[in-house]
């Protein structure tokens, strides 16, 4: 028999007895919710009795649909500790992916806000978060010690499916073993200590949100949970909980640096790390960041639900991170690039301990990503002769424009840099002579009087011409999608309607 690993349900579990706030809860931001070390393991305790009184054994799956609030902390964190495995459902999905990961993931109960309740199948069980009777969350909770499951080898913790760029949602099957590496490692790079108040407003359905949420329990560290992001209101968190890590998409930064009325005037001193993932960080933004937060650590992280974001950290010997990369690879893990033009550039392959068992009743899938030990993340990234990574962009978003292959992050980076962009995406548009040519999408700065002309005269300045957007679309902001990226899906699709338009027009 393989040997017992830790469960991660029950990460943190040291600090159990202390009255120290293990959540801030700001779902209803007129009314917070603290909730101690001792409450938070109990209310775990009392979801996983209640799971087991009702006959759940280890193995079996209960969905989570429900906005960010301790609730769900408590089923993620109680269902482990019974062997039973908890499905994160996004929010913002329809009804009929809702239903499809219902049934793909063989769910058998969905903890489910009462807000939500109308997105789920009518044959599923539910019981409902913000709901009194015997249906309610509390009812269903049985107070009272409880002796966690022992997972062994690869036994699975939780089950996230990823956001799907094309198709169905992918579930990617992660086990107690990686995930308890995963979060103390990461715990462990950061710092995290009891002394830190973390603020989160990323979707805990998200692995971003819930990467945060595992460090904040293993440091014994507390969290300060908002229901969404909103720019004021997480300003306003900030200076009143003085959280002392930050953390979020290069977007969420942005725009809370436009709420200069409300940022101006305070000393932000005790905030001691800022971090930012999920897309490429401009010289500008990183400048900006770092001058409102003096003393922070300003960190680019790398992650990636399949292989998790115990990837990349410090120097071993804490030497200075260059600006933009994203770091150094942390012990345990195996990097290869492939498919560039020498070892020092292309596809990241990645082997370590963080890796998922496979993809959710996909094998045809998993086969295709994860090949003897190794992962295809479908990220491009270059290595410095010095041995730090930096992201160059995704694979899928690369396209070739006259034989040159265009990546659209680093043609962003390159925009942002004019002092009068914001925010800039580029995507690709079909063209009948080049195949496809870039589109950019900009937000400017307030006050600024840019033309497209200016756009276009800056990148033929600052990149190879083949790089230069053949139209610029000008934006009061960026869509975002449910984990507060910009929604590139969307401004792609736009782009490809203008260029239908156009050619309609052409032809009248």
């Amino acid at each position: 028999m393989s040997s017992a690993v830790k469960n991660l349900g029950m990460i943190g579990s040291e600090f159990r007895n202390d009255a120290r706030p293990a959540v801030i809860d700001l779902w209803d931001p007129e009314n917070p919710r603290t909730v101690d070390y001792s409450t938070f393991h109990a209310s775990c305790d009392a979801v996983a009795r209640g799971l087991v009184e009702r006959g759940f054994k280890p193995g079996d799956r209960v969905g989570i649909l429900c906005s960010n609030r301790v609730e769900f902390l408590e089923v993620f964190y109680g269902s482990m500790r019974a062997g039973v495995v908890p499905v994160m459902i996004g929010i913002l999905l329809p009804a009929d992916t809702v239903s499809w990961i219902v049934d793909d993931a063989n769910v058998k109960l969905v903890f489910c806000e009462t807000t939500l309740h109308d997105k789920l199948p009518t044959t599923i069980e539910a019981t409902l978060i913000g709901a009194d009777g015997e249906n309610g969350f509390e009812a269903f909770k049985r107070p009272g010690p409880f002796e966690p499951f022992v997972p062994h080898g690869d036994d699975v913790a939780f089950l996230p499916y990823t956001s799907g760029s094309t198709g169905r949602p992918k579930g990617v099957v992660l086990s107690h073993r990686a995930h308890s590496w995963v979060a103390e490692t990461i715990s462990k790079d950061r710092d995290f200590a009891p002394s830190d108040r973390m603020i989160v407003a990323a979707p805990l359905y998200h692995k971003h949100a819930m990467n945060s949420i595992k460090c904040v329990l293993v440091g014994g560290s507390t969290v300060v949970l908002m229901r969404k992001f909103d720019a004021r209101a997480y300003i306003d968190a900030v200076n009143r909980y003085r959280t002392t890590v930050v953390s979020g998409v290069p977007t969420i930064f942005a725009m809370m640096l436009q709420q200069r009325d409300l940022l101006t005037g305070h000393d932000y001193s005790f905030v001691r790390l800022a971090t930012m993932g999920g897309a490429p960080a401009t010289d500008t933004l990183i400048d900006a960041v770092a001058d409102l937060f003096p003393k922070a650590d300003i960190v680019t992280i790398f992650g990636i639900t399949e292989a998790s974001a115990a990837l990349f950290g410090r120097h071993p010997e804490r030497k200075p991170r260059p600006r933009h990369s994203i770091g150094w690879p942390i012990a345990g893990n195996d990097f290869r690039l492939v498919g560039g033009e020498d070892e020092n550039f292309g596809t990241l392959h990645i082997r370590g301990p963080g890796l998922m068992n496979e993809y959710n009743n996909n094998p045809a899938e998993t086969e295709k990503r994860l090949r003897n030990g190794w992962f295809d993340s479908g990220d491009i990234l270059r290595r410095d002769e010095e041995g730090w990574y930096y992201f160059v962009g995704r694979g899928d978003d690369m396209f070739v424009s006259s034989g040159h292959n265009i990546y659209p992050g680093e043609v962003e980076v390159m925009l942002e840099r004019h002092p009068d962009i914001e925010q800039a995406l580029v995507v690709a548009a079909p063209d009948e002579i080049k195949y496809r040519i870039p589109y950019a999408f900009i937000v400017k700065r307030k006050g600024a009087t840019l033309t497209e002309q200016d756009v276009k005269d800056h990148a033929l300045k600052n990149a190879p011409p083949y790089q230069y957007p053949r139209k610029v679309i000008f934006l009061p902001a960026m869509p975002m999608n449910g984990v507060g990226k910009i929604d590139r899906k969307l401004l792609t699709a736009q782009a490809v309607d203008m260029v239908e338009e156009a050619q309609k027009g052409a032809t009248v």
